[in-house]
């Protein structure tokens, strides 16, 4: 999955919880470190937010309009399977 394209406009949040340390959150911080700057790149008006947080569970989630908020859990996967759920979240597939 690409992200290296505008997302829609009703997508108005993505927030992406994580362990900075835990093997169960590797996955997701690999995701952060390759795509977030690509993401980043073509959204630049985006809030994408990342919360480390020692014993967190990786999740992300994702706010659209009139405050509909969803979230994935992305635990224990790896790097594109992470991709994989957030284009889903993001309705990106």
């Amino acid at each position: 999955m690409s992200f290296a394209k505008v997302l829609s406009p009703a997508i108005r949040e993505i927030r992406i919880l994580c362990c900075q340390s835990g093997s169960a959150s590797a996955g997701t911080r690999q995701f952060i470190s390759s795509t977030y700057p690509t993401l980043k790149q073509h959204n630049p008006d985006l809030p994408i937010l990342i919360r480390e947080a020692k014993g967190t569970p990786a999740r992300v989630f994702a706010r659209f309009e009139r405050g509909v908020e969803k979230h994935v859990e992305v635990e224990n996967l790896s790097q594109t399977d992470v991709a994989s759920k957030i284009a889903q979240l993001l309705n990106l597939s």
